[in-house]
């Protein structure tokens, strides 16, 4: 019985709910607080510094966060995912946009793999082959 409870114990310490905060946590009243900012200066006290600048086009400063929910052999999980905009001129803050969850596209990651260009493709024997002469022999410390 003893042995049976330390196993039933371990299952379901295994099967636990975590949830991992990453990036920036976000007040509940964002969009109330966004409305007021004018200044980067005003946009670095509230929110803090972005996490991503663009470097091409339009100055743009990117924060994103998101909750990660782990449940025990389930996949990963995300929500309440944020990801707040703001276009910047200088020191003065142009335009700012907070995308949601439903707001973001859902991006489907492909399970092939990307050809590499002139690769060279060798079989298990051709590798063990190629691989002869390569390693200097133990002891010599070359």
């Amino acid at each position: 019985m003893k042995k049976f409870m330390l196993i039933f114990a371990v299952c379901v310490a295994a099967c636990t709910f975590q949830t991992k905060h990453r990036g920036y946590v976000f007040p509940a009243n964002l969009e109330s607080i966004v409305a007021d900012i004018k200044t980067t200066d005003d946009l670095t006290r509230e929110i803090g510094s972005p996490q991503v600048t663009t470097i091409y086009g339009d100055d743009v400063w990117i924060y994103y966060g998101v909750d990660e929910n782990y449940r025990g052999p389930l996949p990963l999980q995300y929500d309440n995912q944020t990801v707040l905009l703001a276009w910047v001129d200088g020191k003065n803050v142009r335009q700012i946009r907070v995308l949601h969850d439903q707001d973001l596209p859902d991006v489907m990651i492909s399970e092939d793999e990307t050809e590499i260009p002139a690769a060279i493709e060798l079989n298990a024997i051709q590798e063990l082959f190629n691989n002869i002469g390569r390693f200097s022999p133990a002891g010599l410390g070359q």
